[in-house]
């Protein structure tokens, strides 16, 4: 009888529990779902053989998706496993497991696409697939498919140990000693919660042109979240980490620092103010104030909605759009970041994107379908929630680079604003961008000093215009550290983006009047 170490035991349980949560047909065949994952010197034969197909069957597949005369076809492999455990009021009360498997076979004709995805991979099921995705196009000649080759992938995302080898028993400390650590910060906390969600995903891509590609692509996200109680009244705030990360990336420091952000922010709350309505500068912090960039700015620069004439920035390409010093890229490529890819979802290689280079609309953000139709190369930013969406154009990690700048330049030169530092919500008219941003925390500035903490505000204002207003901008350009999710097209994506403290010289400000 084999011997059974703990660690196995625990991951052999969350499997059990897993189980249960996949999709009905995939446990046809859950030895499959649980299969051991890829190591860093696996090749395509590996990943051939982990979703159960050979060069002959794609190319079977490849010939039914183009038999009416498609332009082109793909092929998205995907197994994707993820695991959560959440505390509340001191205990852990919810761990699980989730376990993703199949493939979607996407057909382009011309700018129209047919999709079609099963959970099964089976000669029959992918044949139905092809077939269906097939009816996009009518003609009788069929397409023609290249000789298939593997396509060299990057590794931008390094970690040393893979979720898979990670059991539970390593997962509930953490959680843990965050919460230990939030209560230890301040008496006056009464009430915590804390998440911990890891993901490993496998992507094979292949495509009618005669690219493979294969990747596995981690995600950590690992979040504190607290109320604290002061003379009757109560205040809420959290904090979180996130990237493309291993367990190496959750040490003490790492968990410590979660929850004492947590608290820290939770108490500054008692002492926030709100500030006067109406026009006035703001000066955004360096770091995660760039979900305004990314909502405001960065979602009327993808392609498509260019393309369709719906992004105020259809008619921008090669004109300024901002001061001289103001540039903003997308890339896929940064360290562990949690919006970077080695490819994009259509096998094409990430890259660095510049969309305004001093002060110049450059590129939109491109998928194969809009790069052929400007007649320009895919920026790697086709991109899908998982094998059961088609892709569309996205953003990765989306930031504003240095300016000239200082930031007790900036700060001085305001006599009367505000300084924001966290963002928690807001809504956005992506073709026009027309933005409400609600500001979670942030500070008056008052004769060119930071002073008074204030809280519950909405920016509101217009994407592009407030692009033009930047009149100064810093040289700390700082990264989001927490999971942002991006939704778009009934699909999420993970993204990341980043600012450095920059000064908009005037946004309406919905405080008191």
């Amino acid at each position: 009888m084999d011997n059974i170490t703990r660690r196995k035991f625990i991951r052999m349980g969350a499997q059990g529990v897993a189980l249960a949560t996949i999709p009905a047909i995939f446990r046809i065949n859950p030895a499959m779902a649980f299969s051991p994952g890829l190591s860093e010197s696996s090749d395509l034969d590996d990943y051939m053989r982990h979703f159960g197909v050979d060069r002959d069957l794609i190319r079977k597949t490849m010939g039914l998706a183009l038999e009416n005369g498609g332009d082109y076809c793909d092929l998205f492999f995907q197994h994707s496993s993820s695991s959560y455990v959440a505390l509340e009021d001191d205990i852990v009360n919810r761990s699980y497991t989730n376990v993703d498997f199949g493939v979607g076979i996407r057909v382009v004709k011309g700018d129209q696409t047919g999709y079609s995805f099963t959970e099964e991979i089976t000669p029959e099921a992918m044949k139905l697939a092809a077939k269906t995705a097939a009816s996009i196009s009518a003609g009788t000649a069929p397409g023609t498919i290249a000789s298939l080759a593997l396509y060299p992938t990057p590794d931008y995302y390094p970690i040393k140990t893979k979720w898979e080898d990670v059991g539970i028993d390593q997962r509930i400390p953490a959680v843990n000693r965050i919460n230990a650590a939030m209560h230890a910060a301040d008496k006056r906390v009464i009430k915590t919660s804390v998440s911990f969600s890891d993901n490993n995903s496998y992507i094979m891509v292949a495509t009618s042109d005669g690219r493979i590609a294969c990747d596995y692509q981690p995600m950590l996200r690992v979040s504190g979240y607290c109320t604290a109680e002061q003379d009757g009244k109560r205040e809420s705030n959290g904090f979180d980490l996130a990237g493309r990360r291993g367990i190496e990336f959750v040490t003490n420091e790492s968990l410590d620092r979660i929850g004492s952000e947590a608290v820290n922010r939770t108490v500054n709350l008692f002492d926030a103010v709100m500030p006067e309505a109406g026009e006035m500068p703001v000066v955004l912090a360096a770091g995660s104030s760039g979900i305004l960039l990314h909502e405001a700015i960065g979602h009327g620069m993808e392609a498509d909605f260019n393309r369709k004439g719906t992004s105020i920035f259809a008619d921008k390409i090669g004109k300024p759009v901002a001061e001289k010093f103001v540039s903003i890229v997308d890339n896929g490529k940064n360290a562990n970041v949690r919006g970077s890819i080695n490819i994009d979802d259509e096998g094409q290689d990430s890259q660095e994107t510049y969309l305004v280079r001093d002060g110049i609309l450059e590129s939109y953000l491109h998928d194969r379908i809009s790069a052929k139709f400007y007649g320009v190369k895919p920026t790697g930013s086709g991109r899908r929630q998982s094998f059961r969406f088609a892709p569309i154009p996205r953003m990765r990690n989306t930031y504003m680079t240095d300016g000239p700048h200082e930031v007790k330049e900036i700060i001085g030169n305001v006599k009367k604003g505000i300084f924001v530092s966290q963002f928690t919500n807001g809504q956005v008219d992506i073709g026009a961008g027309d933005f409400t941003f609600y500001v979670k925390s942030g500070n008056l500035i008052e004769d060119g000093k930071i002073t008074k903490p204030i809280k519950d505000i909405n920016l509101i204002g217009n994407g592009p215009n407030c692009l033009k207003k930047v009149t100064m901008v810093a040289n700390d350009m700082a990264m989001a550290e927490g999971g942002w999710t991006c939704g778009k097209g009934g699909q999420g994506v993970p993204v990341s983006m980043g600012l450095p403290t920059i000064l908009v010289s005037s946004i309406t400000v919905g405080g008191i009047s």
